[in-house]
């Protein structure tokens, strides 16, 4: 059986590329009898996959993400491997392609939470933007063989707003990262490069408004009005508008004990998460939310928001705040860092927690469903 799958992900950063290439890694190392057809843009092709499986064929697909080309070149680009099914992680599937596939849907962020802000395209062009958006997914729902989620919580979500039956998806869960820990760098080092100082709480990922990054800041001013400036507050992510407005928002309110670090590579991101104090998680939705698992991996306790899937997959093992209010969400914090005993027990929650988490399951669950349906 040859298994297509869209790789033109990988390397970019977002956590559709650690998906990605989490799936690919995992599905190499259990399947020797199918053959991989991987379809690469020319600066992501990895050596983890290259010339590591006989089964292994990479094909050049230098297409951007979301572009015309991607609807009109990459349809014919796949349909010349002649492959039996085709894997999208995620759900820009040519419009007109039609031939077997299966997707992967992490949530419904634009229906929940479109950014009509973020764009430099005007309110018009960016409304047919995202009812374009709108129909390759309906187009990517409506003509799968299966769809793949990441929750519970999206399935329903999914069902809810899109009508999709129950029984067309499966709900595979992702796990934390495996940090290669020979290759770290010194923590002290990597602690002083990003002007890290003191004890910190940590926050990794995007800015994005429904990260709710705000209200993360507000909470911090109510948080050092009983701490002083006894701990710093880290945010990790790639810098782009949102994060240089919430910059904006810092300077402006003269919020202390701030470090910023931009993007930062993986060994030195797993030395930051090994240092912290506290990882807090304030966002509104979710389709998974990986940060605060990577972080439990780490032996870092978590607060978290009580939104969308977040219950679901952190259970019992992190403290929850409403991210609608700072104060609640500066409780949490304070209480996290200073109750010894509230601190022990979360991490002890985190070790089963994280239990119920491999990148091996999702792999195995995922080529079920290949041979279920190619």
């Amino acid at each position: 059986m040859k298994i297509g799958i869209d790789c033109r992900m990988f390397g970019s950063g977002f956590g559709l590329a650690r998906y990605t290439e989490q799936l690919v890694k995992h599905l190499l190392e259990i399947d020797l009898e199918n053959q991989y057809i991987l379809f690469f843009r020319n600066e992501n092709v990895k050596e983890l996959v290259a010339g590591s499986n006989k089964n292994v064929k990479i094909v050049i697909a230098d297409i951007p993400w979301y572009s015309w080309a991607e609807q009109i070149k990459f349809k014919k680009i796949i349909r010349q491997q002649k492959v039996d099914l085709m894997h999208f992680p995620h759900w820009n599937v040519p419009l007109f392609y039609n031939d077997p596939f299966v997707v992967t849907v992490h949530d419904l962020i634009m229906y929940h939470y479109p950014r009509p802000e973020a764009t430099t395209l005007g309110p018009i062009k960016f409304w047919i933007k995202d009812r374009l958006h709108r129909i390759v997914l309906g187009h990517a729902i409506k003509k799968a063989k299966h769809i793949i989620v990441t929750s519970e919580f999206t399935k329903q979500d999914i069902h809810d707003t899109l009508k999709v039956s129950n029984d067309k998806m499966i709900t595979t869960y992702q796990a934390p990262f495996s940090y290669n820990i020979s290759s770290l760098k010194d923590n002290e080092f990597v602690l002083q490069k990003y002007g890290i100082k003191k004890p910190y709480v940590m926050y990794v990922g995007t800015a994005y408004p429904h990260k709710n990054i705000e209200g993360l800041l507000n909470a911090w001013l109510k948080f050092q009005e009983l701490h002083g400036d006894e701990y710093q507050l880290v945010l990790v992510g790639k810098e782009n508008y949102f994060y240089q407005r919430l910059l904006v928002q810092q300077a402006t309110h003269e919020i202390k004990n701030f470090v910023y670090t931009g993007f930062v590579e993986d060994d030195e991101l797993s030395a930051i998460y090994l240092q912290s104090s506290l990882y807090v998680f304030p966002s509104f939705y979710e389709g998974f939310g990986l940060p605060p698992l990577e972080a439990q991996d780490h032996g870092v306790p978590v607060v978290s928001s009580n939104a969308s899937c977040l219950p679901e997959v952190l259970g019992d093992s992190v403290l929850y705040f409403d991210p609608n209010s700072p104060d609640q969400m500066a409780d949490m914090i304070h209480k996290a860092l200073d109750d010894e005993g509230v601190r022990s027990e979360l991490k002890q929650n985190a070790k089963e927690n994280l239990k119920r988490f491999s990148w091996e399951g999702l792999a195995e669950k995922t080529l079920d469903l290949y041979r279920k349906f190619a």
